[in-house]
């Protein structure tokens, strides 16, 4: 079943056109350029609708594994590191890379229940809502349960496909760039 569900985040991920930025292990993020689904309320101005953003997603299989008996805070530590080295080195590749020019917004959709360390790294935390309403919003939480599942298994301890909790992360690519460039 593992199998499986790997086999489907492969396959959405290139239907979405989700990948790759950095070929480090130690790389915790993957890219994909899009448009915002709505406007978003950042600290710097609210962008509109329609505006060109480059979405972050975790790379599961790079997450580094969870003990059976939970995160602790060497786990926490190492994560930590890592998604700020993956942070400086994306701010690096949208300098460079002629893809990633115009993007007004660097974010997503999460339900990493950091969200206090999100905010200390920069990012505007908000509740996200599926324009699916609730039905929507199982579906989302069942995939991400399953990639869950599938790839960190131990990440699931203390949290159940019913309550899952997402929030968006949004900072405006200047504020990102002034941070991590």
């Amino acid at each position: 079943m593992r199998h499986l569900i790997r086999l489907f985040d492969r396959f959405l991920r290139r239907v979405y056109g989700i990948s790759e930025f950095w070929d480090d292990p130690a790389c915790l993020l993957r890219l994909r350029v899009g448009r915002a689904a709505h406007p978003l309320p950042l600290p710097d101005g609210q962008l509109p609708a329609g505006t060109r953003v480059l979405e972050i997603h975790l790379w599961n299989e790079q997450i580094p594994p969870i003990a059976a008996t939970g995160p602790d805070l060497a786990w926490a530590v190492q994560v930590r590191r890592r998604l700020v080295a993956s942070l400086r080195r994306l701010a690096e590749q949208m300098r460079h890379d002629p893809r990633l020019a115009g993007v007004q917004a660097v974010g997503g959709v999460t339900v990493l229940a950091g969200e206090k360390l999100l905010a200390r790294l920069g990012f505007t935390v908000f509740p996200s809502h599926n324009r699916l309403g609730r039905f929507g919003e199982f579906w989302e939480n069942l995939y991400t349960w399953g990639i869950m599942w599938a790839f960190n298994a131990a990440s699931l301890r203390q949290r159940h496909l019913l309550q899952l909790h997402r929030t968006e992360i949004w900072m405006s690519a200047d504020e990102f760039l002034r941070r991590y460039g």
